[in-house]
């Protein structure tokens, strides 16, 4: 069997029981539509879209960026992007008219990726977003059309006449249905690689391994360096899966027992935000990395997050860490703690960032190929101040995204959001007549 002859065309699997594990791109085989056979290089990878969002805004003087490539410079809380500023579009001056018409958290979070007018009363309604909207025509192609992450849970409340589910909620599948959010790493993990009957106590890695020797046989030396340092990564992630939760910091809403009244639970959710995060972040890698999906959004924390940050130490009260005030009060400040927390969210992105451009896929790097979208429903969340919004992206599009820019919307009429999501779907060959209330692409991105 020559390198060219694989049995397997566009998408190479692996399998085993109850098993189906997607690989990385590999210069040994057909894949991403190339035609079998032909003893070509294979195509360029597909354009991916990921969507991060953290809640409450930001220190209002220091998200800023000005000047371009390598010499363009960053406000402190965008400083842990910096590696990655000539990957880096920095949008200023965008913003969503019908998010400004409640001016409270949930009226502005509600619709931030579809720009949507949001219901009140009781009732529940706001636009398909534009991730989804992806997912229902690009995402087809792939096992899971598109992944909805979490890290902080819902909140099923009622504020000022909103749903909080507002808050909790940036992926909408239908304008009256929020995604579901998946906040369990292992239950994201088996959406990705186990099929439905699968015993959810089995290893993936385990369970593929045999077909996964076979299949190295046939590979060429980088792509079974490639391959070993993939599955290597499966394994590191399925281990950390298995012991997240066993830790006894708790950094989200603290709970007015000291100790457990009941029996200790399964684990589950991480109790390290940090941690959580991160494990989410490796998953929409491997997502991405095998193609089992290419839209993914995870949201951080929620618009008036309850999160409390004791791994981070207080600037303001020495010897103490971040928990003295939970996310949504804090970001009611300009102080030194709430820049500690703006920047610890932008070094997760920054985590992402870097193991997206760590892969290789042909001639670019799995960021190159990506679109990864950072934002906020609002600047500054002491003024819920919505009149323009926190946005940056990072990543090429496969080459159609030019990084390293600063573009600034500031004062002209047609400032409206979705008109960038018009254009980042584009680059994704999906070509809505508008999107929201945008008519137009922007013409610079």
């Amino acid at each position: 069997m020559n390198s060219h002859s694989h049995r397997f065309s566009r998408r190479t699997f692996l399998r085993g029981t109850g098993v189906t594990m997607a690989l990385p791109w590999l210069e040994s085989f057909n894949v991403w539509g190339d035609e079998p056979g032909k003893n070509k290089p294979a195509s360029e990878a597909p354009v991916r879209l990921c969507v991060t969002f953290s809640g409450n805004g930001f220190h209002s003087k220091e998200w800023w960026a000005k000047g371009e490539g390598k010499a363009m410079e960053l406000g402190r809380v965008l400083e842990p992007l910096a590696a990655y500023r000539e990957k880096m579009l920095f949008v200023r001056g965008l913003y969503h008219e019908e998010a400004r018409k409640g001016n409270i958290h949930s009226s502005q979070t509600g619709n931030m990726l579809s720009g949507a007018p949001i219901a009140s009363g009781g009732e529940i309604r706001s636009g398909t977003s534009f991730d989804q909207a992806l997912a229902q025509t690009y995402g087809r192609s792939t096992k899971v059309p598109s992944l909805v992450l979490a890290c902080e849970k819902s909140n099923p409340s009622v504020h000022k006449n909103y749903s909080m589910l507002y808050s909790s909620h940036i992926s909408w599948s239908s304008p009256t249905t929020p995604t579901p959010l998946e906040l369990y790493p292992a239950l994201a993990f088996d959406r990705l690689f186990k099929d439905e009957s699968s015993p959810a106590d089995r290893s993936v890695l385990d369970a593929v391994m045999s077909d996964a020797a076979d299949l190295r046989r046939g590979l060429s030396g980088d792509d079974q360096r490639k391959l070993d340092e993939y599955l290597d990564s499966v394994r590191e992630v399925e281990k950390r899966i298995e012991n997240a939760g066993r830790r006894g910091e708790l950094q989200g809403w603290r709970p007015t027992l000291e100790k457990p009244n009941i029996d200790r639970p399964a684990d589950g959710i991480p109790q390290d935000i940090g941690e959580h995060m991160r494990l989410m972040m490796d998953l929409v890698v491997l997502g991405f990395q095998t193609d089992t999906t290419r839209i993914t959004t995870l949201k951080l924390n929620n618009d008036h997050s309850a999160l409390r940050f004791p791994n981070l130490p207080s600037l303001q009260q020495p010897g103490h860490g971040i928990d003295y005030m939970i996310h949504h009060l804090l970001s009611h400040s300009d102080g030194e703690d709430w820049l500690h927390v703006n920047r610890f969210f932008m070094e997760q992105v920054a985590y992402l960032a870097g193991k997206l451009d760590s892969i290789r896929e042909g001639e670019r790097t799995l960021l190159d190929n990506t679109m990864l979208l950072h934002c906020s429903s609002m600047m500054a969340g002491a003024k819920h101040d919505n009149d323009q919004l926190p946005v940056i992206v990072l990543g090429g599009a496969g080459g159609r995204l030019p990084g390293g820019r600063v573009l600034d919307y500031s004062g002209k009429p047609e400032r409206q959001l979705c008109r960038l999501f018009m254009s980042m779907m584009d680059k994704m060959d999906v070509r809505p007549k508008t999107f929201g209330d945008a008519k137009l692409m922007l013409e610079e991105v």
